[in-house]
């Protein structure tokens, strides 16, 4: 799946004119972890999904849809993407979003422990 999400990626950055470099300052991480993206190594592109679809003007969904993967419905009425070239890998929709939205929970309880500090330091220097 990494491989295939990735291929993708690479396609649309290089449809925009993007560089590589130009992806990981976007996306901000170095352009290293950001070609492991583009050449299948790494998952981590699950953590960028959001900034990755603005970047690229395309919805997270679309990561996902192409020649070599099919979305189709399951019994629990889950959206499940299964890869054609291999059927054991699957992925669901549902579980992308689930950490997703745990990444952004977690976002929001350390910019709110910054917002307590800052008010604290400010409170201290009165």
């Amino acid at each position: 799946m990494n491989i295939q999400v990735g291929s993708k990626i690479r396609r649309l950055r290089e449809t925009k004119g993007f560089s590589q470099e130009e992806m990981a300052e976007r996306l901000q991480i170095s352009r290293s972890a950001y070609s492991r993206i583009e050449n299948g190594e790494t998952n981590s592109w699950v953590n960028h999904v959001e900034k990755l679809s603005k970047e690229l003007d395309i919805k997270p969904e679309d990561l996902f849809i192409g020649a070599d993967n099919l979305i189709q419905n399951n019994q629990d009425n889950e959206s499940v993407i299964q890869n054609n070239t291999n059927n054991d890998t699957h992925i669901t929709i549902n579980q992308l979003s689930e950490r997703m939205i745990e990444l952004y929970e977690e976002r929001i309880k350390e910019l709110k422990e910054q917002v307590e500090f800052l008010k604290n330091k400010l409170d201290s220097n009165y």
